[in-house]
Parts: C-alpha cells; structure tokens; sequence
C-alpha cells in the first residue's frame, strides 16, 4: 500500500469519526449546491452534502454571523462531509438519482431535462437534509462562442502555486481582503459585449471549499455570473495532492465534449502553466479555440509564483494554429490590445 493510500484511508476514518460525532451533537447533513451547466440536451447539476449545526445562527450574534461571512480563509477547510447519501434531482416531474462520493460530492446529469436557454434553478433533495435549489445555466444551440476565465492571478490576486504564498493566501489571509487585478471586469465586459450570450465558465486549481468566497468575489467586483470548475484538495489514488495542470486539461477538455458547437476564448496568466496548456489544446483543437488572453505577472509576482523572475513556458503557441493570441500586464491593457486584434470578426 502506498503513501496516499494510507493518507486516503485515514482521512475517510477522521470523516467518518467527523460525522458521528457531529450527529450525536444534533448536526444535521446540508446540501451546499454549486452552478451547474449544460446545453438544452443535457445538464449537470453539482454540489456537496456537508454536516452542520441546525442552530449556528441562533447561537451566534449578528456581528459574529458577519465575521463569519469575512472569516479567515483556513476555517473553509474544516468541513465534515457525508459520503455515499442518496441524492435527487427534481426537474419538473423528473427525477434523477445518485449518491455522494466519499468526499460528500455529487454530479447529477440530466438528459432531455426541458429547461429554457438561460439560468434556471432546480431542486436536490438529500436524506436527512432539507431540500436546496441549485441554479444551472443551459446555454442555447444556436450560441458559437464561449469564455473560459482562469482564477488565480488572471482575476484574483493569489500568487497560488508557491507553498508558502498559498498557505498564506488561502488558510490565513481573511476571505473580505481578496484583491482583484485591476481591468479584468472591463476586459469581460466587452467581450461580452461582442459576444452576449457566450457562458462563462470560472477554471481554477483552488479548492471547492473555497466556492463561496470566490462567488462573493465575483460579485462584488462585477465580474460575469458563471459557474465555477474547482476542484478537490487532499490525496488521490496516484499521489498525496491533486495535479493542478491535469485538472485543468480534463476539464477544459470536457468542456469541448459537452459544448462541441463552441468556440472557446481562454483567458489565463503566464504565473505557471495557462500558456503551455492552452497552446496545447489549440494544438489539439484549433477549431475550438478563437482567442487566448494572457494576463503577465510583474517580475515581482513571478518570484512570489514559482521562485523565478520570468514566465516558466514563454507564450502560448498558437500562431501556427492561426489562434489570435494577446498579453498584457492587466485587464485595460489586455482591453486595448483586444480592441486592435479582436478574436472573433
């Protein structure tokens, strides 16, 4: 048995400890859903099923609610998840039915679901829980272009990759003091603008814990609604921490699969490997990519990244493709070197 296999193993025990304790405390399971997505074929409805305590606000004041709303990052991390519960998607009189994975998550696809072009809401029930609405967004047939935006370092300063930096940012630093990079909500609003009915979907290495913060984030900095392709931290069956790079390439991958009429523009930065994996699937699929957009670290940000003073795989290769591609230091910049070359004439 390898390392991550004895490391999964005791992490499902601790959650398994986790939730029988909690329930002998009155903690309750509570569905937490997530923005699903999906054509007018077929959708996915995502989410978790975690435990909590049915009386935390009556126990709490308002202002210690509000804190909690602005809490420091390494308190998102402590969760009890409810694994292998059975869950259900109710879309008018259908249903679909699954169980939560070990870490409490569920992805529900719903085929000929007769939802209308736009965002819609769903209800998923769990045992034990009460039931949530979950928002999807069904993009129509007729829709040729799509965005998919990076997180880290491309709207969100983060300086993510380096350990140390990471560990700051995402356990200490409060979850109100996020910084965005300046421009990026001007530069999505006018390809939106170009292109208003493109869905938008958010492409990050950051864990799920974190969906509720970075939701938050995106609001308040006026960036565009969309849902959010996270992932989850924590051992797998090949190693003791998930592959950023990897997640990435699946899901953008995936996105080519279920929207295969699109045509993606990718907007990432060149802190690690966004460059490197979207000249890579423009190698692969040239037709279903019109544009990428390169946000550049400062030299500054780079060392604070991954060590050096400069990019670790130089720009996107894409001219071979005939793919348009842009960088600049910020989201204006970005803005005007758009509004000279734009993707998609």
């Amino acid at each position: 048995m390898g390392l991550s296999d004895i490391v999964r193993t005791a992490e499902q025990k601790i959650n398994e400890f986790g939730v029988r304790r909690t329930q002998n405390q009155g903690w309750v399971p509570t569905i937490h859903p997530y923005r699903g997505y999906g054509t007018q074929q077929r959708i996915h409805v995502i989410g978790r099923v975690l435990m909590e305590d049915p009386d935390f606000e009556q126990k709490a004041s308002k202002r210690t609610v509000a804190l909690e709303e602005a809490q420091r990052g390494y308190r998102q991390f402590f969760t009890v998840q409810v694994g292998d519960v059975p869950v259900r998607v109710h879309i008018g009189d259908s249903v679909v039915e699954t169980f939560t994975n070990d870490n409490g998550y569920f992805d529900v696809t719903v085929d000929n679901h007769g939802l209308e072009p736009g965002w819609n809401t769903v209800t998923v029930c769990a045992e034990g829980a009460e039931d949530a609405e979950a928002e999807v967004l069904v993009t129509s047939d007729d829709v040729k272009i799509g965005l998919v935006s990076d997180v880290d370092d491309t709207v969100l300063v983060t300086n993510l990759p380096r350990a140390m930096h990471a560990a700051y940012n995402s356990w200490v630093k409060r979850t109100d003091k996020r910084q965005p990079v300046k421009g990026m909500s001007r530069f999505y609003k006018k390809l939106l603008e170009d292109h208003p009915d493109a869905p938008v979907f958010y492409l990050s290495t950051g864990a799920w814990n974190t969906y509720d913060t970075l939701v938050r984030f995106l609001e308040e900095e006026d960036l565009p609604k969309g849902p959010l392709l996270l992932t989850d931290w924590g051992p797998t069956p090949t190693g003791l921490f998930r592959n950023g790079t990897e997640h990435k390439k699946v899901q953008l991958r995936n996105l080519i699969i279920d929207y295969p009429d699109i045509c993606w523009i990718l907007v990432g930065d060149n802190g690690q490997h966004d460059p490197l994996t979207y000249g890579n699937l423009v190698a692969e699929h040239a037709t279903k990519v019109c544009g990428v957009a390169i946000r550049e670290l400062t030299p500054a940000e780079h060392v604070l990244s991954h060590g050096t003073t400069t990019s670790l795989t130089g720009p996107a290769r894409t001219s071979r493709a005939g793919v348009p591609t842009i960088s600049a230091p910020d989201g204006d910049a970005l803005l005007a070197e758009y509004e000279q070359n734009p993707f998609v004439k």
